[in-house]
């Protein structure tokens, strides 16, 4: 696919890792339909994507929220053929599954910790998938869906509802790219390992030196290096219904 003015919706781009493939995919042409829970966030992301000559359209929206995504996906149709969708929206909620102390549980993982992630991190990946397809599928020029995955879909210790999460994400994948062909739609999922962000500049300096040591590239991913991945799977129109590993070589 050529991007240039082509329409990519990029859900969770308000920050982090979205905001870096939504600036990626806007210097290679693309027209941007930004999506988040945070029109603050998402104000940020314009005003750097238009300092940039880029085009976007803001879309503030709880992915986890069927009428929010279909009032959102209604106003995009306006903006012309969707020809991409990035769902990258998605929370942490870690814990341990149970803590015992001394023969007494003391904590466990609640209820709400595991649905807030499975609402935002599959449910919304499934509701804006669904919708997404649905207007590729209408306006009968393909399109192609990139499902944002974790390493930690193999697993992760304190991570039960997040690694459950992604390796539903990781399945949709597979089951989108056998059902959606036929409208000429690609499904491809990126499993990024650990990435410069926020949250891993606020951990601890030691924390940090067992990360590294644990990734054979001895480097935390950075966001651009997600975002070059993203324009990868764009514009190779023979990739379809598989996983690309981002993760340094490191594998739990």
């Amino acid at each position: 696919m050529e991007l240039n003015n082509k329409l990519i919706a990029v859900t969770g781009a308000g920050r982090g890792l979205g905001r870096a493939i939504a600036l990626a995919l806007a210097a290679r042409g693309a027209r941007l339909a930004l999506i988040d829970v945070n029109r603050a966030d998402l104000e940020i992301t314009e005003a750097e994507l238009q300092s940039r000559g880029g085009v976007c359209s803001l879309h503030v929206c709880n992915v986890a929220d069927e009428q929010e995504v279909e009032a959102s996906f209604a106003a995009i149709q306006h903006l012309g053929s969707l020809a991409g969708l990035v769902n990258c929206a998605g929370i942490l909620r870690d814990g341990m599954l149970i803590k015992v102390k001394g023969g007494e549980l003391v904590e466990k993982m609640s209820l709400a910790q595991w649905q807030a992630v499975i609402d935002v991190n599959l449910t919304g990946i499934f509701l804006c998938g669904r919708e997404g397809a649905a207007l590729m599928a209408r306006h009968g020029e393909g399109g192609v869906i990139i499902n944002i995955s974790s390493i930690a879909r193999a697993g992760n210790m304190g991570q039960s509802n997040y690694a459950a999460s992604k390796a539903g994400v990781a399945a949709l994948v597979v089951t989108w790219a056998r059902e959606l062909a036929r409208h000429g739609i690609r499904v491809m999922g990126i499993a990024p390992g650990v990435f410069a962000t926020e949250m891993t500049a606020a951990m601890k300096p030691e924390a940090m030196d067992r990360m590294l040591q644990a990734i054979p590239a001895a480097r935390l991913g950075e966001a651009d290096q997600l975002a070059d991945a993203v324009a990868f799977i764009l514009g190779n129109d023979y990739l379809s219904g598989r996983m690309i590993e981002l993760d340094g070589g490191l594998r739990l």
